[in-house]
């Protein structure tokens, strides 16, 4: 059983770290290669570029809680919120109806 994810490419869990602007303060988030390729899908399928994304994101946080204590933790979570939902393999309107939300509209639970 375990070989399922045993044999996981190492590249997939390589450390990766990009640089963000949120409001114009430079900082990084290091993030594992997959947890890159999933919020790069959530940005397209939100019709933004990933920083773009990852601002809005750190806004509504923001908004909702009054802080972001752990961006990079966050961001791991809402990934696999989006993969539970099965929105990255199904088409954008399926995903969508599938997840009761429009196409390219991300649900929070």
């Amino acid at each position: 059983m375990c070989r399922v994810y045993a044999g996981t490419d190492p590249k997939e869990y390589e450390p990766v770290t990009r640089s963000v602007r949120l409001h114009g303060a430079v900082t990084s988030i290091r993030l594992e290669e997959h947890f890159w390729k999933v919020l790069d899908e959530m940005s397209r399928r939100e019709g933004m570029p990933t920083p773009r994304f990852l601002c809005t994101l750190y806004d509504e946080v923001q908004e909702l809680h009054g802080e972001v204590r752990n961006f990079a933790s966050f961001l791991r979570v809402a990934c696999t919120i989006f993969l539970e939902q099965g929105r990255m393999d199904a088409p954008d309107g399926e995903a969508a109806r599938q997840a009761g939300t429009r196409p390219g509209a991300i649900r929070y639970a």
